[in-house]
């Protein structure tokens, strides 16, 4: 256990990581460290969900040198570093007073547990909550071959690395006997057998599924566990979704009307708007939710059953073309992911409980409603 007086950056980025890891990202993100030196002692962590030169200012006055965002400070290429945008100012400012940008963004928005929708639809009371959008492909299964007096003390190093999780199950694997042949030739340092000589060798066969971004780690685990100069083993890659992706969908614990559905939405999202479809006459049970632009989501939405999608940044014509088929529910972009600070202090206060976290008192959503 790390000593809270001695918590180095890294460590509450591995702790961020490991709730959201970052190849879930979709392509065209930048998630991950932005600036900075993550081998630097923590001194506290401002929590955000913008980067602005008054949030670098903020964590400056507040003692802190780590801002954690949900939205990168570096999305695009940066071509020149004059000062002349803020998003410059903000890069400059961090740089100079040694603080260290860390952001969470679309691997946040697809994390299984923790994730921007689930929260969301926690929060909004939703019940048996599923991934809107699933993962699939990123799931690997590895089978190496073992032999039998080495089956436990391997299967368990694969297990430690992260291998045999399916689901809220760990410790998953399939072993099978039988009976493995091999001749050793000259050069090799078998641990059983003779060169020259055909072995038998009675091994058992494990099946393991992993997170195709484990595979490294879960290869280097198997290959120190394994009592054999060359292993027998191979790596293939499925299609089975993941208990992760983008949005989430589940039901109410018992059906409400539009307008009473749309005040809790503006109540636990403190909306003080929300841009609908017109209100449908029939009470709505199962809703679907995307923190953020989930425009293109719609369509997923409709396909899981959803009545009511909760999202931002909706388009005039998905207004238009979607009213008759599900009931939209657009509160603002910010609203939708004032959530993540809480994600951000939940994952880190859980693992180190005496740290220094603040909420940016600064931070205001950029857009006003008159």
């Amino acid at each position: 256990m790390i000593c809270d007086a001695v918590i180095k950056i890294r460590d509450i980025i591995n702790a961020i990581e490991q709730v959201a890891p970052l190849p879930l990202q979709e392509d065209y993100d930048n998630a991950g460290l932005q600036v900075g030196d993550a081998g630097a002692l923590c001194t506290g962590a401002l929590l955000c969900v913008d980067i602005t030169p008054d949030i670098i200012r903020e964590a400056v006055d507040r003692g802190c040198n780590l801002v954690l965002s949900h939205h990168p400070l570096l999305f695009k290429g940066i071509k020149r570093l004059t000062g002349h945008t803020l998003q410059q100012q903000a890069l400059i400012a961090a740089v100079k007073n040694d603080i260290v940008v860390y952001s969470a963004h679309t691997n946040l928005d697809s994390a299984p547990v923790e994730g921007v929708s689930r929260v969301l639809a926690s929060l909004l009371g939703l019940c048996d909550v599923v991934p809107l959008q699933q993962l699939t492909g990123k799931t690997m299964k590895l089978s190496v071959m073992v032999p039998e007096a080495h089956a436990v003390k391997v299967r368990e190093a694969m297990w430690r690395a992260g291998a045999g999780r399916i689901g809220c199950y760990s410790d998953c694997s399939f072993s099978v006997k039988g009976e493995g042949t091999f001749m050793a030739l000259d050069g090799a340092d078998p641990y059983v057998g003779r060169i020259g000589e055909l072995h038998h060798e009675p091994e058992t066969r494990i099946d393991v599924m992993l997170p195709s971004w484990l595979r490294d780690k879960v290869e280097r685990a198997l290959l120190e566990a394994h009592p054999y100069e060359v292993p027998a083993y191979e790596f293939v890659r499925l299609d089975n979704p993941l208990p992760a992706g983008l949005g989430a969908v589940g039901r109410l614990p018992s059906p409400v009307d539009a307008k009473a559905l749309v005040a809790k939405v503006k109540d636990v999202c403190s909306s003080p708007v929300a841009r609908c479809t017109r209100l449908p006459d029939s009470a709505i049970e199962r809703v679907a939710v995307c923190g953020g632009s989930g425009g293109s989501l719609i369509g997923d939405a409709i396909a899981s059953g959803a009545q009511a999608f909760v999202t931002s940044d909706v388009r005039y014509h998905d207004f238009v073309d979607y009213r008759d088929d599900i009931f939209i529910i657009d509160i603002g972009h910010y609203e939708s992911e004032m959530c993540t600070k809480q994600i951000f202090y939940h994952i880190v206060s859980e693992k180190f409980p005496n740290f220094a976290l603040y909420y940016s008192e600064l931070e205001k959503n950029p857009i006003n409603y008159l």
